[in-house]
């Protein structure tokens, strides 16, 4: 089994990029989604129908963020190959979270991350590259989907102006 590990993590980004049919994401990264389950509901507080759960693959290579992004579900994150992963979560109470991603449980990252449903958050690869598994219940549906831009970040937040300038731009297509 550790020979397993080790083999996955000489892997590089283009490896799981075209092994697992990756393709752009409009916050930033690479992603492809693995699950979407037949069940639908109606959700108190959401505009139609939703999946009861969706998942996918999500890349990030270095230099190419996750740019802050809240949905209308909440996330779970999941440590899959290569380095750790920043995620900022901002709180309602104005302050900011890092919790990093990855496998190396005695420098304190952790397997998991949970982002509450409606929160702004963001992410960066801490090295080469990062990939992760990302579980959205209720399902991702695309109108759930908000990315911030920086000026409307630092009006709220400007404290953090670095990791905004860094994780957002002004306009977005």
């Amino acid at each position: 089994m550790l020979d397993r590990f080790k083999r996955a993590k000489m892997k590089n980004a283009q490896y799981w990029i075209n092994y697992l049919d990756l393709s752009t994401h409009p916050e930033g990264g690479y992603y492809k989604e693995r699950y979407r389950s037949k069940e639908t509901f109606q959700p108190k507080g959401f505009d139609g129908k939703r999946n009861f759960l969706t998942s996918i693959y999500f890349l990030l290579e270095e230099g190419n963020v996750s740019h802050f992004h809240s949905i209308n579900s909440d996330e779970l994150w999941c440590y899959h190959a290569g380095d750790s992963l920043s995620i900022f979560i901002f709180h309602q109470n104005g302050e900011l979270d890092e919790f990093i991603l990855g496998p190396n449980l005695e420098n304190g990252e952790v397997l998991q991350v949970v982002v509450p449903a409606g929160t702004i958050f963001g992410s960066k690869s801490n090295g080469k590259y990062s990939l992760a598994g990302c579980v959205v219940s209720p399902g991702f549906d695309f109108q759930d989907f908000k990315l911030y831009s920086t000026s409307f970040l630092l009006a709220q937040y400007p404290k953090f102006e670095a990791i905004i300038k860094e994780l957002s731009k002004e306009h977005y297509l």
